[in-house]
């Protein structure tokens, strides 16, 4: 029995515990892996590997050992409790051995749980689980998880109370993260959250989101876009000592203020452009970086972004000045950049 996305995700939840089995497959392997985890938590509970109550088969050792299966889904367990026989990396040479099991498969057995790579339509194998009338089959795509899927982890991880504005910033995440990614950062909200019964907030997502560039170099960068140029000199003098390289530090600039270019251009506005970037900005440096886009304008913004470029090239050229001094040099001109227009 084929399922959908939206009917797999309420499986996963509540699987049948009188099914035959389940075929998980598709091309990316930490969702596939997120999905069967889910599934083997919640139709055999807790303990389930202490108990011995989950039997794993590697896909090699079955084609050394065809019979393994049945013998696997057949065991008497010591524990009460539902049991399965989980298959990894299956591939459509195992069909028929897959098949014989299925076909053994009586009350009181081993759930047969399998997981694969993408599969053709023609695949034997999801051909095998998709016409089965106790069997099921869920093929699993590379679409960010849906908000009933978010707040299922947000649930699972102790979260109870989010207010509206950090459930869009988790939701823009969940868009740019890969899947294991999102769930530790979910994982760490409610770390971060424990004990405090207040609504999480887009602060609270801002700091338990993935980090893209260094703190000590956001601080100069910030200081560039907002006209410190008395704050450069220290700063950079402390990233220099620290080992930061030149180059790296103009990359980051550059990473910056294209941010702010793409936010002024944005026709629903910066804190708009902001959300859309890959991975999205949140929280206090959204609405910092939206000031500053707003500050320059646009056009100003593409003459800083000259600077950066020229600057980029002399670091990487023959040149003979110290390349630190020349960092520091453009990074006081941003500063002292008449804003606007």
């Amino acid at each position: 029995m084929k399922l959908s996305t939206r009917d797999a995700n309420v499986y996963f939840k509540r699987p049948d515990q009188s099914a035959t089995g389940c075929l998980i497959y598709g091309a990316d392997a930490m969702r596939v892996a997120i999905k069967r985890q889910d599934l083997l938590q919640n139709l055999l509970g807790e303990n389930a590997d202490s108990e011995m109550r989950l039997a794993r088969i590697p896909a090699g050792d079955l084609r050394s050992d065809p019979a393994g299966l049945i013998d696997a889904i057949k065991a008497t367990g010591f524990f009460p409790g539902a049991r399965a026989v989980f298959v990894e990396d299956a591939a459509d040479g195992l069909a028929p051995v897959i098949k014989a099991a299925l076909e053994e498969w009586s009350e009181g057995d081993a759930q047969i749980i399998v997981t694969a790579k993408q599969l053709t339509a023609k695949s034997a194998l999801r051909k095998l689980f998709e016409t089965h009338k106790r069997a099921y089959a869920v093929g699993i795509y590379d679409d960010p998880p849906s908000r009933d899927e978010i707040e299922a982890d947000l649930k699972n991880a102790g979260v109870a109370e989010i207010d509206r504005t950090a459930m869009a910033d988790l939701t823009s995440l969940a868009q740019a993260l890969d899947p294991g990614d999102f769930r530790q950062t979910v994982e760490k909200l409610a770390l971060f959250k424990l004990g405090d019964t207040t609504p999480v907030t887009s602060e609270d997502v801002a700091a338990c989101a993935p980090a893209t560039i260094e703190a000590e170099i956001d601080d100069i960068l910030h200081a560039a876009a907002e006209a410190q140029a008395g704050a450069i000199g220290p700063l950079v003098a402390k990233l220099g000592g620290q080992g930061t390289q030149p180059v790296g530090l103009c990359i980051a600039a550059l990473r910056h203020f294209r941010a702010l270019h793409a936010a002024a251009a944005h026709p629903n506005g910066p804190v708009a452009g902001l959300m859309a970037m890959r991975p999205p900005v949140f929280g206090p440096r959204r609405d910092r970086m939206s000031r500053q886009a707003q500050a320059w304008g646009l056009y100003r913004l593409e003459d800083a972004l000259r600077l950066l470029v020229d600057t980029d090239l002399q670091l990487r050229s023959s040149q003979q000045a110290p390349q630190m001094a020349l960092m520091e040099r453009a990074l006081i001109r941003l500063a002292m950049m008449p804003r606007g227009r």
